[in-house]
């Protein structure tokens, strides 16, 4: 049995946020955590028995911030912040992303500047370990006041409310709860706000993609260089000379990548001497020039992604000395930064693995291959679709690479006049990721079509081990069939970190 994971708001990595979010292991609140919670909540209580002027506390919301409340309406107040505003539409988001979102929101509230009771982090880990999940619409958040929509409907099951998908269907969150032996929350002030005042959904979305980019890179790499003996390429261009001189860190990094997938080729050796060609096209020569960059994005990514893991993002914040500040530490700026930059990133892997493909299937440039890769061109077509499809999804990879984070719409009467739309960021990265899969996984099942066409040579090992989990899922294409259940599987194997490196 997997040990608990204790979240504290301060600790939590990207490895368990995916370890979570697949059901992989446990988690409870810390009891520092809890300590530190239960004193800044007796803070909460005390300001509202004194009637004191607080945001969100003993006032409403965003441009009715200056409208006092009544003490006997305060748990009313916070009840309706929740219905109000789970607004959401559109497709519901996977369980994957939503328990990524309910451990993100359990491990911000557990810092303790918002000012709960431990109660609700500790529900929300019940929750997750009794494998019960809210519905929550993907569309309706700009990412500023944080997600409040997706936060409201997550919000809306712990008071009750909603539905709640379990191992045995879906149903009323109230009766769900119970049946898991659960009680549903009763909030008192500010705990409205405290669930839904945050960057939690698009952060969890958007972090769980960067894990799927990651190992688009490597797989990448893999396709890559399996293309490159296909084709009878040199990997001359790979010398760490070359790359060393340009002081390009990704790009040293890919490059080295590449000579140590392609080590001990004997088809390599088969045309070391005799090919009149000096340098290959750029989509083979430029592995590391493009590969490299797109490292470097991943690091960016990486570092705002996991600072927004532990982040305070609620606002107001309470201290322990007492005091409540109000700021703007809800926006999610940081993380649409980061998202827009990996989907334009994936983008290029989807570029030059889009090329790579045309030049393994076109006759005139594919190194004596047969057309589209099938022997018997002309009443087969081979892989001849495959590229068209690879071409049109990549071709919607650059309209989605379009930054989300450049545009703003204010809302809430122009109180939240500057927005980054966040989760457009994350969710448009999430289909840009899809598609990279799917366009490395069409150049993995022909370039490993066109080894078959090198043999009885073998391939350098990096590559002959890609190869044989190809064929693990893929059978070599004699004749033609239908492809695209052999796309999809390959695609998910790549999504699963099948061809890590």
């Amino acid at each position: 049995m997997t040990a608990p994971l204790l979240i504290d708001g301060d600790a939590l990595s990207i490895p368990d946020l995916a370890a979570v979010a697949d059901g992989l292991r446990p988690v409870r609140l810390a009891p520092a955590a809890r300590a530190r919670m239960s004193a800044t909540r007796a803070i909460v209580e005390g300001l509202a028995a004194r009637g004191e002027a607080v945001y969100g506390v003993t006032t409403g919301f965003g441009k009715l911030s200056d409208i006092a409340i009544a003490p006997d309406q305060l748990a009313q107040l916070q009840v309706n912040l929740v219905r109000s505003h789970a607004a959401g539409v559109g497709p519901r988001l996977p369980r994957r992303e939503v328990r990524a979102m309910m451990l993100l929101r359990a491990n911000v509230l557990a810092k303790g500047f918002s000012g709960a009771r431990p109660e609700l982090a500790e529900l929300l880990c019940a929750m997750l370990e009794a494998g019960l999940t809210p519905e929550v619409p993907e569309q309706g958040s700009v990412g500023a006041s944080g997600d409040l929509a997706p936060l409201a409907h997550l919000a809306l099951a712990l008071i009750g409310e909603g539905e709640l998908t379990h191992a045995g269907g879906r149903g009323p969150a109230a009766e769900v709860l119970r049946a898991h032996g659960l009680a549903p929350l009763r909030l008192g002030p500010k705990e409205g706000l405290a669930l839904i005042n945050g960057t939690q959904a698009h952060t969890a979305v958007g972090t769980l993609a960067f894990i799927g980019a990651q190992r688009c890179w490597e797989s990448a790499h893999v396709a890559g260089a399996m293309t490159l003996e296909a084709l009878l390429g040199t990997p001359t261009a790979f010398d760490p000379r070359i790359h060393e001189a340009r002081g390009q860190r990704g790009q040293v990094e890919s490059a080295a990548v590449m000579l140590r997938l392609l080590a001990d080729s004997e088809i390599r050796e088969s045309h070391r001497t005799g090919d009149p060609r000096v340098q290959d096209a750029y989509a083979l020569r430029c592995i590391p020039q493009v590969h490299g960059p797109v490292r470097e994005a991943l690091r960016f990514a990486e570092h705002l992604l996991q600072g927004e893991l532990n982040a305070a993002t609620d606002n107001p914040l309470v201290f322990d000395d007492g005091t409540m500040l109000s700021g703007g530490n809800f926006h999610g700026q940081a993380a649409a930064m980061a998202l827009d930059v990996l989907a334009i990133a994936l983008t290029n892997l989807a570029v030059m693995s889009e090329r790579r493909i045309d030049r393994l299937v076109h006759p005139d440039l594919n190194e004596g291959l047969p057309a589209f890769l099938t022997p018997t061109a002309g009443v087969s077509s081979g892989f001849m679709m495959a590229q068209v499809t690879a071409a049109a999804i990549t071709s919607e990879c650059k309209i989605l690479a379009h930054p989300a984070s450049v545009d703003t719409i204010p809302t809430d009467g122009s109180k939240e006049d500057v927005v980054p739309m966040a989760m457009g960021a994350a969710t448009k990265l999430r289909r840009v990721l899809h598609n990279v899969q799917h366009v490395l996984a069409i150049e993995l099942m022909c370039a490993a079509q066109g080894l078959e066409f090198r043999r009885p040579l073998r391939a350098g090992a990096g590559v002959e081990r890609a190869y044989a989990a190809v064929r693990e899922r893929v059978p070599a294409l004699t004749a033609d069939r239908v492809l695209g259940p052999d796309i999809e599987a390959l695609a998910a194997a790549i999504g699963e970190g099948r061809f890590a490196l």
